[in-house]
C-alpha cells in the first residue's frame, strides 16, 4: 500500500535525484523565463535597490527564471525613461522600476515623455523619507537644523537625489511649514545615493534627505545621525521621531512601482500584473519588505493609475512653491 508518507517521500527522492530544488517544485512553472527590467538610474539608488530586491525575491519564490538588467541613469529617470519608451515597445517581458521621483522630475524637466507614456503594472513599497546629518557636523538634532532653517534656509545646503523630487519636495515642504520661502532652500541634487552619501559624511553639505534603506549603511557605521523621519509613524526598528512628534505639520513619503512598456496588448499586461500580484504574495517579498524597512502599499490597475494622477497633482502644488513648475 502506497501510503501518503511514502508518496511524498518518493517523490521527495525524485526531485532531488532529478537535480530540482524542492522549492521549484511546489511552485510550478515560473510566469516567465526571463524578464529584461530596465532601472532609469545609476547603480545603487532607490530604484536599482528595488530591481535587485525584486530580482531575488522573484528567483527564489520561482516566478522568473533570470533577469536581464539595464541602467541609465540621469534627471531623475528621464533620460532612461525615454529610452525604455521606444526601445522596449510591445515587449511583453519587460518591465521598468519608478516612482514618486519621476513624477516631480517630469514636471521639473518638462520633459515630453512621461509615465503617461508607459503601462503601470502595480505599486509595491512605499518609504518614508530620513533627515541625517554627518556624525562630526555643527548640526546635532532636529532642532538645531529646525533653528538654522528659521535663520536662513539659504545657508543650509541640504544633499537628496534628482532636483524636483521627493527628497527636494519634502525640503520644500520642510521651509514652508517653518515660515520661510521655499524658493529659499538651498537643496543640492545628487544622481545617485553614492555621491550624495560622500558629500554629507564630508561635510560638503549640511544634512542630507532620501529613503532610510539609502543611509542604512552609513547610520549603522556611526558615519551619520538620523535627527527625523517624514512619514506618519515611527520606522519599525528604527529610534527616531518623525517630524509630526517634533512638532512639524509635515508627512512625506516616496513610492515605488513597476511598469510596462507602451503598446502591449491585454494579454501581457495581464501576465504582468500575475507576476506582480505572486511576487507580493511570496513569503521571499514579504520578508525582502521587513529587511529594507519597506511600507508594502500593493496596488494595480486602474487604481494604480488613478494614484499617480494624484501624486502627479500633489507634485506640482509643491513644485510651484519651489519654483520649479508654472
Amino acid at each position: 500500500m502506497l501510503t501518503r508518507r511514502t508518496f511524498l517521500s518518493q517523490t521527495t527522492m525524485l526531485g532531488v535525484g532529478a537535480g530540482l530544488p524542492l522549492q521549484l517544485l511546489a511552485q510550478g512553472k515560473p510566469v516567465f523565463d526571463t524578464i529584461n527590467l530596465f532601472i532609469p538610474a545609476n547603480p545603487g539608488g532607490g530604484w536599482d535597490g528595488t530591481g535587485r530586491a525584486i530580482e531575488e525575491a522573484a528567483k527564489k519564490a520561482g516566478l522568473v527564471g533570470t533577469f536581464q538588467f539595464e541602467n541609465v541613469g540621469g534627471a531623475g529617470g528621464m533620460v532612461g525613461l525615454p529610452r525604455f519608451v521606444n526601445t522596449r515597445k510591445g515587449q511583453g517581458n519587460s518591465l521598468m522600476v519608478g516612482g514618486a521621483v519621476m513624477v516631480g522630475a517630469a514636471i521639473t524637466n518638462k520633459s515630453p515623455v512621461t509615465m503617461k507614456d508607459v503601462t503601470p503594472v502595480a505599486r509595491l513599497t512605499e518609504e518614508a523619507g530620513v533627515i541625517v546629518v554627518p556624525t562630526n557636523g555643527k548640526i546635532q538634532s532636529w532642532k538645531d537644523l529646525e533653528a538654522a532653517l528659521r535663520a536662513n534656509p539659504k545657508a543650509v545646503s541640504v544633499a537628496g537625489g534628482s532636483a524636483g523630487g521627493t527628497d527636494h519636495q519634502l525640503l520644500g515642504l520642510l521651509v514652508k511649514a517653518l515660515g520661510k520661502n521655499p524658493r529659499e532652500a538651498a537643496y543640492v541634487a545628487f544622481p545617485g545615493g553614492g555621491p550624495a552619501n560622500a558629500a554629507i559624511i564630508g561635510g560638503q553639505v549640511t544634512a542630507g534627505i532620501s529613503g532610510y534603506s539609502e543611509f542604512e549603511e552609513q547610520l549603522k557605521a556611526g558615519r551619520m545621525k538620523a535627527i527625523a523621519v517624514s512619514g506618519n509613524k515611527r520606522i519599525p526598528g528604527v529610534d527616531v521621531p518623525t517630524l509630526l512628534e517634533l512638532g512639524v505639520q509635515v508627512s512625506s513619503a516616496n513610492w515605488r512601482g513597476i511598469f510596462g512598456p507602451p503598446a502591449i496588448n491585454e494579454a501581457q499586461r495581464a501576465k504582468l500584473e500575475e507576476f506582480a500580484t505572486k511576487l507580493h504574495a511570496s513569503e521571499p517579498w514579504k520578508d525582502m519588505l521587513v529587511k529594507r524597512k519597506w511600507t508594502d502599499v500593493f496596488l494595480t490597475g486602474k487604481a494604480f493609475a488613478k494614484e499617480i494622477e494624484k501624486s502627479v497633482q500633489e507634485s506640482e502644488m509643491v513644485l510651484k512653491d519651489l519654483g520649479l513648475a508654472a
